[in-house]
């Protein structure tokens, strides 16, 4: 299984009987899968198809349905649906003698959602399941084609995210065999810091001074950071080549990074050491926004 994005569009359009349709999918970045129909009256009935669809497929992401149709005007039939009117209109009078206002309008009242039912007319139903049939076919069609595009921008999400998890990698080690880590290079800066407390005038205990300088050491030490970068680099790679819908563990994982280089940046005592922390931040940042459109 290839990694797919959660960013997609695609478009089908297709005819029967006289009466032509197009769906029109687009999907966004989202934090589970929320689909939502944009269905013209009479045709409510395919949403059910439509979202038992999607799951078969998809697992996350703010998906966007849309269906346009034209050439069913021969016959409609239309109704209120007066069991809807009632409660709107009760609702919009007791709302009324609490605040005020002007009664409702009738155009306004038959403009709302589910008030006014508009259904097409055929001659049987055959016909209208041999037509729902054809729309539903052509929306398969159409979410095939939305898949395609989700995992042709997950190709491209992949090499940036493993381009910059190489470069992680490369930056840990760098740290890793920095010079400033070196025992020689600790000593030094110890022995600097003594001097210049030596030089204040001031008399030290030098049993507590050795176990200071030992602490000191100690909280400058970056081994356990550098261990657990290296293991997240690891569990990104086998992410990565599990070709899964990653995107939730991945996000976590790249958490876990931000975590960890904040640490080194603090424990840094060194520009150098410095320099490799800031630039870890900047590329698990850069990473952490692409990670956002991994399905």
């Amino acid at each position: 299984m290839l990694l797919s994005s959660m960013t997609g569009f695609s478009r089908a359009s297709a005819g029967l009987d006289g009466v032509t349709w197009q769906w029109e999918l687009k999907s966004v970045n989202g934090k589970a899968l929320d689909v939502r129909c944009r269905l013209p009256p009479g045709f409510d009935a395919l949403e059910p198809q439509i979202r038992l669809a999607v799951l078969e497929k998809l697992k996350r992401g703010n998906l966007q349905v849309s269906l346009s149709v034209s050439g069913v005007t021969q016959a409609e039939t239309v109704t209120i649906n007066e069991a809807v009117l009632a409660q709107i209109l009760k609702a919009g009078e007791r709302l009324r003698a609490r605040i005020g206002g002007e009664a409702m309008r009738a155009d306004l009242v038959l403009a709302m959602r589910g008030v006014l039912e508009i259904d097409p007319t055929v001659t049987d139903t055959a016909t209208l399941e041999r037509r729902n049939a054809a729309i539903m076919a052509s929306f398969q069609v159409a979410l095939a084609e939305l898949e395609k595009s989700r995992r042709e921008e997950g190709v491209r999400l992949e090499k940036l995210i493993d381009a910059q998890v190489r470069r992680i990698a490369a930056l840990t080690i760098a740290a890793r065999d920095n010079p400033a880590r070196t025992t020689e290079a600790v000593k030094a800066r110890l022995a600097m810091q003594i001097a210049k407390l030596m030089e204040t005038g001031a008399s030290f205990d030098a049993a507590r001074l050795h176990q200071e300088a030992v602490l000191l050491a100690t909280r400058a030490d970056i081994q356990e950071e550098l261990d657990r970068l290296m293991s997240h680099v690891a569990a990104a790679r086998a992410l990565l080549d599990s070709g899964a819908a990653i995107g939730r563990k991945f996000d976590f994982l790249a958490q876990e990074f931000n975590r960890e280089a904040n640490t080194l940046c603090s424990k840094a005592v060194d520009q150098t050491m410095t320099a490799i922390g800031l630039d870890l931040k900047t590329v698990i940042d850069q990473m952490r926004e692409q990670v956002q459109n991994i399905e």
